[in-house]
């Protein structure tokens, strides 16, 4: 990705832009697989993708663009990973964090993984793949995939809406707060995943109980 500057590319705003208006009606569609390609190349942070939705289409359609490209790249990461399998994902995420994860793909555990994808700082991109290696039947991760980024999405739209605007406090005061967030997401992370692995173990626990 940095050979052929599409980190770059991503992470330059005027560049985008000019991109997608450079597609003329088809803007729509060239913003849309700007967001498959990010959470396909999953280095590459889609905060840049959330944020220009809003400033350029503004908080509905950009959510709704957003929602659909993301959705489709989630759909695109987890199929590939389940047919080409772990030989594919080892090559594009590191050991440490399929390690971190590698408890998800023993049993369906569906609301943890929900729980995953809505909490910030968490790689949802990575996830995908990770996901595609487990047992979650593929409409189960559509699902869980759209709705759990989807406070995501919305807070990332909207930044980028009160850009466009020139709202320039409210994007700072909605950005302080994420920057506290995703702060204490990392700050608490391995209680949170230890938590997380807990509720897992009881929810498994109780379904091997007989009668249940």
């Amino acid at each position: 990705m940095y050979h052929f500057g599409l980190f770059h590319f991503f992470m330059n705003r005027g560049r985008l832009i000019a991109w997608i208006h450079s597609l003329g009606a088809w803007g729509f569609a060239g913003f849309i697989l700007l967001q498959v390609v990010q959470v396909v190349a999953a280095p590459i942070p889609g905060e840049a993708t959330g944020v220009l939705g809003g400033y350029l289409y503004g908080p509905v359609v950009g959510v709704a663009l957003s929602t659909v490209g993301l959705t489709l790249g989630s759909f695109l990461a987890f199929s590939l990973s389940r047919y080409f399998g772990r030989p594919l994902t080892e090559k594009l995420i590191d050991a440490k964090t399929m390690e971190r994860f590698d408890y998800l793909l023993h049993h369906k555990g569906a609301f943890l993984v929900f729980l995953l994808f809505l909490i910030p700082g968490f790689p949802k991109d990575y996830l995908c793949y990770i996901l595609g290696l487990g047992h979650l039947a593929t409409l189960e991760f559509l699902v869980i995939a759209t709705t759990g980024r989807l406070l995501g999405t919305t807070l990332l739209t909207l930044g980028g809406s009160f850009l466009r605007n020139h709202q320039y406090y409210r994007f700072f005061l909605l950005s302080g707060a994420a920057v506290v967030v995703v702060f204490l997401t990392i700050a608490y992370r391995d209680r949170l995943e230890s938590f997380m692995k807990s509720l897992h173990e009881r929810y498994i626990g109780r379904r091997k109980k007989p009668g249940s």
